[in-house]
């Protein structure tokens, strides 16, 4: 596995990086568990938080240079990247401010002397994405670093500088060897990680097949595992919702990070024939607006795929679903410039037929469903693989609730497109995966919810201790 940047916007290698070898690949993994052993694991809250916390700060101190990472690896537009640094940051703190509240003992009343004690598990394997370079990091180190474990991290091939960057941080906050460990592995090196041992845990972040090939093999060795996969998204506009604002939220939905995002807005649902076809006029004007350029100048409305290979996958989607019936309305074509850039694009006429309506359009692809009603719309929401997010949105907050408890996915929004933050559980079922990052239950994925039930001396040897 060759790791490297490639620069997007011009599709010209700038870098490579050396895979690590397997000798040392095994002393990182020995120094993370003698770390974890000897040292992280019996230190102070407080200790753990002083050193998350300075990782935090050391980011926003230099946001301008890890903001450039992220542009200049994937693509991403300057002005998002800055915005993922501050957000990854505040994940940090989040969790350095909250983990003494997580991680303090819970009395159980109807059983005197009963408490549940939270303890780290070990070291914890992490295999993470390309699209929000830091941000998955973050949401894996904040909870795990603060609740005593620690952290070996398999990061995407084409973002070898923010992997290195975001180590950089933890190091140089004081962190000692074994804590966060960054390993330019194989696949086949990722492969044997999650059989030794000596890992206790692993988080994926990616797609169905690279989820289901890791749950099987930490299944045969009996190890917990967290999956956070791909998203084909439902964006519900109700026949009262407010027009404008839910265009609006469907542009955000479905172009923020070029598209490239599971919880992306990737099928909108407009409710009622009439009220569709406006819609479909002002989507195709907002897309049809967007600029190509370079990420890095403040003014491109509209930057490159991630890599060729992301670009080839949804140009041939593109293809498959017009020979599958579907109408491509807008665009559908690669710009003629340097780089991997796609022009924004939007189908219609996707039945259930079509190869495409069970597949991830991972980019700057819409498709659009025009339906009569309510129940008609949850059943075009409901009919994928995927269960990640999903928006509502209607002028009636309460009906949205209804609407949303009827809609199969982790995670619903009435009147926005899915978002994040530090405070917001993240993740959702069906193919989407399993277990939730963010928040107190991100905290507790990979933790041992121990029970201690304590009785005064000589209580008999079975049942609960009699009250006088």
């Amino acid at each position: 596995m060759t790791y490297g940047t490639i620069d997007p916007a011009t599709g010209e290698t700038v870098r490579t990086f050396g895979d690590i070898s397997d000798a040392d690949l095994d002393n990182a993994v020995e120094v993370a568990r003698s770390c974890y052993r000897d040292d992280w694991r019996h230190r102070a809250v407080a200790d753990r938080a002083r050193i998350v916390k300075a990782a935090a700060a050391a980011l926003r101190a230099h946001a301008t240079e890890y903001a450039h990472y992220v542009t200049a690896e994937m693509g991403k537009l300057i002005g998002t990247s800055e915005a993922e640094v501050g957000l990854s940051a505040a994940i940090l703190d989040y969790y350095a401010d909250h983990a003494e509240s997580f991680l303090a003992p819970q009395q159980l009343p109807e059983s005197p002397g009963a408490v549940i004690e939270t303890e780290p598990i070990g070291v914890i394997l992490g295999v993470e994405p390309w699209n929000f370079p830091y941000y998955q990091l973050a949401r894996v180190a904040g909870p795990q670093l603060m609740a005593g474990n620690v952290l070996i991290i398999k990061h995407a091939e084409n973002v070898p500088q923010c992997a290195l960057a975001f180590a950089r941080l933890f190091a140089e906050a004081g962190a000692p060897a074994g804590v966060y460990t960054n390993v330019f592995a194989s696949i086949d090196q990722v492969g044997r990680l999650i059989e030794d041992p000596r890992i206790a845990g692993v988080t994926v972040t990616g797609s169905e097949r690279a989820g289901s090939a890791v749950a099987e093999r930490a299944g045969r060795s009996l190890k917990k595992a967290v999956m956070e996969l791909g998203g084909s998204d439902p964006l519900i506009v109700l026949e009262d919702a407010d027009l404008q604002h839910a265009l609006a939220g469907a542009l955000f939905g479905r172009m923020f990070n070029t598209g490239q995002g599971c919880v992306s807005s990737k099928r909108i649902i407009v409710v009622g024939q009439e009220r569709g076809e406006t819609f479909l006029r002002g989507f195709s004007a907002g897309l049809a607006a967007l600029q190509a350029g370079d990420p890095a100048d403040p003014e491109t409305t509209l930057g490159p795929l991630s890599s060729e290979k992301a670009l080839d996958l949804l140009l041939d989607q593109i293809r498959m679903a017009k020979d599958g019936g579907a109408e491509v309305v807008l665009g559908g074509e690669r710009i003629d410039r340097p780089g991997y850039y796609l022009q924004p694009t939007i189908l219609t006429g996707i039945n259930e037929k079509n190869p495409v309506s069970v597949l991830e359009f991972f980019g700057p692809v819409a498709s659009l469903y025009v339906v009569e009603t309510e129940e008609a719309a949850i059943e075009v929401a409901n009919a994928t693989p995927f269960g990640l997010g999903a928006s509502v949105f209607t002028s009636d907050v309460d009906r949205g609730r209804k609407v949303a408890r009827q809609i199969e996915s982790g995670m619903v929004y009435i009147n926005q497109p899915a978002w994040t933050a530090p405070e917001i559980p993240f993740g959702g079922i069906k193919n989407s995966g399993f277990g939730r990052e963010l928040a107190e239950l991100g905290f507790g994925e990979f933790v041992n919810r121990k029970l201690v039930n304590a009785a005064p001396a000589g209580s008999p040897p079975w049942g609960p201790v009699p009250v006088s």
